[in-house]
């Protein structure tokens, strides 16, 4: 039997899995560690809303007393909630007190999933408030990026990334409407998959942002992002198989007129094509079709989607910056600006795009530049927020909108010290495939799974 870890705090989520099924550990003990660690560290990074405490080890030990623990994929895994999704027992904040709905009784669906699959829920994560915006912080509390805390996380599952890459848990469920698990991966020199259209449950808010939000994961390895995904998607876990020779677009090309990505943002990317070839892939510079027209559309969706989500609430109390969203996005509905019929349209364009470029994967730049400072952007004007947004992050959004599959992973370090990441995206049902490429090109150059000098308490396996 190997020995034990003094602690389980920073070890992936398989082998958190391993350990409790085979009985060197118990789900017990190793919540017990998390929640200790979170304790200790979560007032640097602000990741929680709330924090179980004893429910979380009381969970766990329902987790260790299953006659089929044998089975259970995330066997005693401590897995973060973000908080716009219902977890029995715990009200639904989405990032606001103007949100907040009353305490839940039941979990969403890949809530349920994951506790299905034995992992064990230790607490909620910070976001935005409605997840309208890329930084995450509130008039209380600013989510810090773990990486440097004067910098944000991201958003809107900023408070996820930070949990795992402070190593407070292996993984953690987000979701992403316009990049919001893949811009805060990034932000955070983690693994972020958003999965495809209708892959994995959504129920996100009012009505999914017209379908462009999904539920994902956030996790330190491809491994466990493959592991996360598969729970909620209903799938078996199994092994990935390493792929075969793919032909790869690479664009650096930002979606946003005027916005150019960084050195920092170019070097990643180059590096990443410099392990494709090494790795026998194919690697064409290829831009997708953005256009001014694409851009209108998916602004007009992101002000729609806010505002379906605020249309119960009381306007007065929303932050400033949300009420002009919301406010642009009533007027977009009024308008008709918001047509299925133009998603259809820009999905089947994306279809055609790869097959007639016998394209298996697009890779981009995950960011155009840093990830901003850590500061009340709450508290700042729409004009400001926007800027700030638009600038940094534009590559997610139009596969939001064509509703494909997309994964970042971290591809070294920049010269500020901040993550460089890239952005793999795929046609319809390509999860698999890029689970696997990204997870070939880790092995080919792995990273640190954890930001410098995260976790503290980690374990050092004698």
């Amino acid at each position: 039997m190997p020995a034990r870890a003094t602690t389980w705090v920073g070890s992936t989520a398989k082998e958190i899995a391993r350990a409790v099924r085979r009985g060197d550990t118990s789900a017990t003990a190793v919540v017990a560690d998390h929640l200790d660690s979170i304790r200790a560290y979560d007032r640097i990074v602000g990741a929680f809303r709330e924090v179980r405490g004893g429910a979380a080890i009381a969970e766990a030990e329902i987790v260790d007393d299953q006659p089929d623990l044998a089975n259970l994929a995330l066997a005693g895994v401590p897995v973060a909630v973000k908080e716009n999704v219902a977890v029995a027992g715990l009200p639904t904040w989405s990032g606001s007190a103007a949100a907040r709905s009353p305490v839940a009784d039941r979990d969403h669906e890949v809530v349920r999933r994951l506790r299905g699959a034995g992992a064990v829920v230790v607490g909620v994560t910070r976001m935005p408030e409605l997840g309208i915006f890329a930084t995450t912080d509130d008039a209380g509390t600013i989510t810090r990026n773990p990486w440097r805390t004067d910098r944000t996380p991201g958003g809107s599952s900023g408070g996820s990334a930070a949990a795992v890459a402070a190593g407070l848990v292996p993984i953690a469920h987000g979701n992403d409407g316009l990049g919001s698990i893949r811009i805060p991966a990034a932000c955070c020199g983690i693994v972020g998959i958003k999965p495809g259209l209708g892959a994995v449950p959504a129920g996100i808010g009012g009505n999914d942002w017209y379908g462009l939000a999904e539920n994902g994961i956030l996790a330190t390895t491809v491994a466990d992002a493959h592991l996360g995904f598969s729970v909620l998607s209903g799938r078996t876990p199994h092994a990935l198989t390493e792929p075969a020779r793919l032909r790869v677009a690479v664009s650096a090309r930002s979606p946003v007129a005027g916005v150019f990505p960084d050195a920092g943002a170019r070097k990643g990317l180059s590096d990443a094509v410099r392990l494709l070839l090494a790795h026998g892939h194919g690697a064409v510079k290829a831009d997708p079709v953005y256009t001014p027209a694409l851009a209108a559309r998916v602004l007009s969706t992101w002000f729609a989607g806010a505002a379906i989500d605020a249309a119960e609430l009381d306007r007065a109390a929303l932050q400033p910056r949300s009420r002009r969203h919301v406010a642009l996005g009533e007027r977009a509905i009024e308008r008709g600006l918001v047509r299925a019929a133009d998603r259809a349209a820009w999905r089947e364009r994306c279809q055609h795009w790869f097959a007639d470029g016998g394209f298996d994967v697009l890779i981009t730049p995950a960011l155009a530049g840093p990830a901003p400072s850590a500061d009340r952007w709450s508290a700042r004007s729409w004009a400001a927020n926007m800027m700030v947004n638009t600038r940094y992050a534009p590559y997610a959004a139009p596969w939001n909108f064509a509703g494909f599959p997309g994964l970042v992973f971290p591809v070294g370090v920049r010269a500020d010290g901040l993550p460089a990441a890239v952005q793999l995206v795929g046609p319809p049902g390509a999860e698999p495939l890029l689970l696997a490429l990204a997870g070939q090109l880790e092995q080919a150059a792995p990273w640190r799974r954890h930001a410098p000098g995260w976790p503290r308490m980690a374990a050092r396996r004698r």
